[in-house]
């Protein structure tokens, strides 16, 4: 399992992945198929991907390269969420436009060359805007899809003070 040192706590996680687009012929050729796929996660919403238009896929479905990306983001966001939280900072709105640059190798291959978030985060009145955009720093070492990433990751974010919304069904 990898050299996590002996304090490690090891959490298991299995994904069943099913190819779904077998049209009569298999792979008999690179137009005869299609690049549709199931995930399967027990207990969990399947989850219907394809490979990227540019590859033959369904535009309309999810591609390994954009779960890649939102796996990144929600990982930074998450960790982020319980920095401020445990430091008294409270995220009232939270959002990130995340990108990536798939650099491919003439001939086949290729990797991210690059992914960039942006987050643009809302904090109540009075929290410590600094603290708050500090802690991007401090979420980005502490991500675990970041940490199993070889391609650098970049972040760009904001942080403004919000208005505080009125209780909801109109007040006194």
């Amino acid at each position: 399992m990898g050299d996590l040192g002996a304090t490690a706590i090891a959490h298991r996680y299995v994904a069943r992945l099913v190819w779904t687009g077998n049209l009569g012929t298999g792979t008999s050729d690179y137009t005869s198929y299609d690049r549709g796929y199931r995930v399967i996660v027990e207990g969990k919403p399947e989850l219907v991907g394809s490979a990227h238009r540019a590859y033959r896929g369904d535009p309309a479905r999810h591609d390994p390269e954009d779960l890649f990306l939102a796996a990144i983001s929600a990982c930074h966001m998450l960790s982020y969420l319980s920095l401020c939280a445990r430091r008294g900072i409270r995220v009232l709105s939270y959002e990130d436009e995340a990108t990536g640059m798939l650099a491919v190798m003439p001939g086949g291959g290729g990797r991210f060359a690059e992914v960039m978030l942006r987050p643009s985060v809302t904090v109540a009145p009075g929290a410590d805007e600094a603290l708050a955009l500090a802690l991007h720093d401090v979420a980005h070492d502490r991500c675990f899809i970041a940490n199993s990433c070889s391609v650098p990751i970049r972040h760009e974010a904001t942080v403004r003070i919000g208005e505080e919304a009125a209780p909801a069904g109109g007040g006194a």
